[in-house]
């Protein structure tokens, strides 16, 4: 097989990231701005015993099966959305559902597992402290 690497455009280019700062935060960035007090929503989006294991601070959970319901999302402050890690879309997903329902939605690139990776403060709930 072979790959080559072609150059882009790089108008292109910059308005592709400008348009991707809009859109997703690091984890680095997220904890940051939870420091800092800046309003925020956090949005677990991984399925109810996940969570349970462990999640971001402040996370409110809201797995697919629950989205209709769009219960934690808040209509005032971005709602930032995570999912397992780098290779999941479900966070996407959930960001594409919750924008179709006039929440103003980011997700945190890398979900929990960059989240992790980069030593960030984990929370569990009282059923996995058990």
């Amino acid at each position: 097989m072979n790959w080559t690497l072609t150059r882009n455009d790089p108008t292109k280019a910059k308005e592709f990231f400008e348009k991707k700062m809009t859109y997703t935060l690091g984890p680095v960035e997220v904890h940051y701005y939870q420091d800092q007090k800046v309003p925020m929503n956090i949005i677990d989006v991984r399925r109810a015993q996940d969570y349970e294991k462990g999640h971001v601070p402040g996370a409110v959970n809201l797995p697919e099966e629950k989205w209709e319901t769009l219960k934690g999302l808040s209509q005032d402050k971005p709602n930032i959305v995570y999912c397992y890690s780098v290779v999941c879309h479900l966070a996407a997903k959930a960001a594409v559902y919750f924008a179709g329902r006039g929440y103003s939605v980011m997700e945190m690139d890398g979900g929990f597992t960059s989240w992790k990776e980069n030593g960030l403060e984990i929370e569990k709930t009282a059923l996995a402290q058990r």
